[in-house]
């Protein structure tokens, strides 16, 4: 909820200084309304998380499907009349959508044994630590997603905003198709790692990566060529000005596609630190670089700063697993066990 609140908070103020800095007018108030989106959908995960721990992959895809076809409804419906009435519609259909997840994941969190109530005692800090670690790497990853295209709009142009957001698409696409990899890996390296089977999740980790590195270098020249054709397709010719930007961008996507598990390890393995570190670095190279190369350059300047930006992310985490492999292989040592 910490990352919503941050999200909101940095849209509300853009608000009133929009107009001057987007050279527009009537901005202030969709973006105002646009700034409850991030509110209403912090709090999908809690009810989401409770479905993934019960196993009912299952009903985590209907509530998606279900919640994106709200969305598209809205989004018919409303646009006709303006932007802030679709924003508004939008805000309407996921709060229905995080209402609708919020009681399925309860029912689900009740099926749960029950237990007595108890103290957390020794344990407190740390359960607060993570807690507090958890919210503020979402918050990195929310402000970094918020902060990009407002970079990119204030030294470009809404114009170039447009152009990044339909080069965004094969990224955004390819999250999409990893998504139910990381469902299942979120929940059962999760288990494997308490049941104090750290090599194997590992081992899961470097099986995942090659499988989609593998389907990554087949899958990438054949749309780096098709490209063209599938922005004129789907957006129309008016937007061929974000091939080289979607180009560009598919590399970083295809990156981010063999490093799915960097989504869901640092909760795994307890250490929720990981994500702040690795989106942070991210974060701080990305948004300086779209300030300077989306000035230059535009879209394409904004997608080549995605890019080196992912780049660091890649080796950021490369570091962190070869770490993470060292305290493995020494806490089997200690217990007796032998590293394979």
């Amino acid at each position: 909820f910490a990352g919503g609140v941050l999200a909101a908070l940095a849209l509300a103020l853009l608000a009133p200084v929009a107009d001057t800095i987007f050279g527009a007018e009537g901005l202030a108030l969709p973006i105002l309304v646009g700034a409850l989106m991030p509110l209403v959908q912090a709090t999908e995960n809690v009810g989401a998380t409770a479905l993934l721990l019960r196993g009912r992959y299952d009903l985590r895809g209907a509530y998606q499907t279900f919640a994106m076809a709200l969305r598209l409804t809205a989004i018919a419906i409303a646009a006709p009349y303006g932007v802030t009435e679709t924003l508004a519609a939008m805000v309407v259909a996921q709060a229905i959508a995080t209402v609708a997840v919020s009681v399925v994941g309860l029912l689900a969190f009740r099926r749960f044994p029950t237990a007595p109530a108890r103290a957390l005692g020794e344990d407190r800090r740390e359960v607060i630590s993570f807690t507090l670690a958890s919210s503020v790497g979402t918050g990195v990853v929310s402000l970094r997603t918020t902060l990009v295209p407002l970079m990119l709009g204030i030294v470009a142009g809404p114009t170039q905003v447009g152009l990044f957001r339909i080069a965004q698409t094969p990224q955004t696409g390819l999250s999409a198709a990893s998504s139910p990899a990381r469902l299942v890996l979120l929940t059962d390296q999760t288990r494997a790692w308490e049941r104090g089977r750290q090599t194997s999740v590992l081992a899961g980790l470097r099986a995942y990566t090659l499988v989609a590195v593998g389907l990554m270098v087949i899958a990438v020249p054949v749309l780096l060529f098709a490209m063209p054709w599938l922005v004129e397709t789907v957006f129309g010719s008016e937007y061929t000005g974000s091939v080289d930007a979607a180009r560009i961008v598919l590399v970083a996507g295809a990156i981010q596609f063999a490093l799915g598990w960097s989504k869901s390890l640092p909760v795994t393995i307890g250490r929720p630190r990981l994500r702040i570190v690795t989106h942070g670095l991210e974060a701080l190279v990305v948004i300086p670089l779209v300030a300077v190369l989306g000035a230059e350059w535009g879209s394409t300047g904004a997608a080549i700063a995605v890019l080196v930006a992912t780049v660091v992310f890649a080796v950021a985490w490369g570091v962190a697993i070869a770490r993470l492999r060292v305290d493995v292989a020494a806490d089997d040592r200690q217990s007796g066990a032998v590293a394979p």
